[in-house]
């Protein structure tokens, strides 16, 4: 009888400590999770090289975008495949053809550094779905796919490398050609089976493709991100864009993240853009989101595709392309401008004409565009300001008077037009600003005014 008692005891105290185990180690595992979120959830605190990185951008004021991929050889702008609702079997015989004989990465690179421009955003992958880069993610790309056979990005970034030009990458959330990916408000005709949708699949492809392009092309100034407003119509869909961040951070932290969303900037990005737009314009309907403390960067177009388009000959004439530079540097941002090369390899004759004569322009009157930051005098219909210390450049871009009133509040101690290095009269107003006086002042461009001041 007793040891049956005993034994009954036994049993149950050892129940009860099994019992007491679990409870804690379930505890235990909630306060892992609980930490683990906020950890997860932390705001993003950018490195030292970072930092460094984002100042530099600020410096370099223009870049040159490249919109290149197998929508070249169609010449109808980057996004026939979903307008025209090509079926993706018989869009992807297109790379069966896709030999451009005559791409040149010294002759791209030093036509872009010619231009004046810092830096160099390239398309790895667009919509379409098709990687200008070898990936041993999908056959689907530059190397596998076409007769031509030959990495792109690494040219191009061997090149850039080279020549000391910044390389960026532009990189598409959203896949016309895969299976897997979620289904937006575009690439719906593409005919694709609808049976392998994942965003998890998807997404660690796009975290492998990532891992490719930040380890195996030296060092990338920054990852462009686009297409997240393909999914404004499914408005709780979560891209965890944070979760890819941190990985492009945790590869490369001084890289850059900023992306094409036209919403306000999430956590973890490091820049924000403006498409078709002026920093604080919405004339494009793209930008009615707030200005951030960040580092800004309005992309714009040359003519007006992003992609070749065989058709499209309205460039803008340098001195308009000129203008939207200065005015974005107005605007403490800079300018990337796009340019679509042709399904061969060759920049656009017209294209490079605009990209010498900008460089021509640059590099007399740089000094006013590098290294500024957004002026005293916010920007007007007449143009717009630029600073560097106590250095406050004044672009007139379109002023028929002789006299330029500026609400300026500080003490000037000289002006002097950059354009002829003439000493200019100004008539100061105590409490209400100055009076510039622009006689004899001619420039067909931009008549520049270097105030120093006290």
């Amino acid at each position: 009888m007793n040891r049956y008692y005993l034994c009954t005891k036994a049993i149950q105290y050892l129940e009860s400590l099994k019992s007491t185990i679990m409870k804690r180690i379930v505890s235990l595992l909630l306060v892992l999770l609980f930490f683990g979120r906020i950890q997860a959830e932390a705001p993003y605190q950018p490195t030292a090289e970072n930092l460094q990185a984002r100042t530099e951008f600020q410096d370099a004021k223009f870049g040159i975008f490249l919109h290149w991929g197998l929508y070249s050889m169609l010449a109808t702008g980057e996004w026939t495949m979903t307008n025209r609702n090509i079926n993706y079997a018989e869009y992807q015989k297109l790379a069966n053809a896709f030999y451009p004989h005559d791409f040149n990465a010294e002759e791209w690179v030093s036509a872009i550094k010619d231009s004046g421009a810092k830096y160099i955003c390239f398309t790895t992958r667009h919509h379409e779905g098709f990687s200008m880069f070898k990936t041993n993610e999908s056959n689907y790309n530059i190397v596998d796919a076409t007769p031509y056979g030959k990495d792109i990005v690494l040219q191009l970034a061997d090149e850039c490398h080279k020549q000391n030009v910044k390389l960026h990458l532009y990189y598409s959330l959203i896949d016309w050609w895969r299976d897997d990916c979620p289904r937006g408000r575009t690439g719906l005709g593409t005919g694709r089976p609808n049976k392998g949708i994942s965003y998890p699949h998807y997404y660690d492809f796009m975290k492998r493709q990532l891992s490719e392009l930040l380890t195996n092309y030296g060092k990338v100034g920054a990852i462009w991100f686009d297409g997240v407003w393909d999914q404004d119509i499914n408005p709780k869909f979560d891209w965890k864009l944070r979760g890819l961040y941190d990985h492009i951070h945790s590869i490369q932290p001084d890289c850059l993240v900023d992306n094409n969303h036209h919403l306000t900037p999430f956590e973890g990005e490091d820049i924000q853009i403006f498409e078709r737009d002026l920093p604080g314009e919405n004339t494009a309907g793209l930008s009615g989101q707030g200005i951030s403390t960040l580092p800004l960067e309005t992309c714009e177009t040359m003519n007006g595709m992003w992609g070749y388009k065989i058709t499209d000959q309205d460039y803008k004439t340098t001195k308009d392309l000129i203008h939207y530079l200065v005015r974005a540097a107005g605007r403490n941002g800079n300018l990337l401008l796009n340019v679509g090369p042709q399904p061969d390899g060759k920049l656009p004759a017209t294209a490079l004409l605009r990209l010498k004569e900008i460089g021509q322009w640059l590099r007399q009157y740089g000094e006013s565009i590098y290294g500024t930051r957004g002026g005293l005098i916010a920007p007007h219909d007449w143009g717009a300001t630029t600073q560097k210390g106590n250095l406050l450049y004044i672009h007139i871009l379109d002023l028929q008077d002789n006299g330029l009133y500026l609400p300026l509040y500080q003490e000037v101690a000289s002006a002097v037009c950059m354009n002829n290095g003439q000493k200019v009269n100004f008539t100061e107003i105590k409490g209400k600003g100055i009076t510039l006086d622009l006689s004899g002042i001619e420039d067909s461009i931009d008549r520049i005014i270097i105030l120093t001041l006290k």
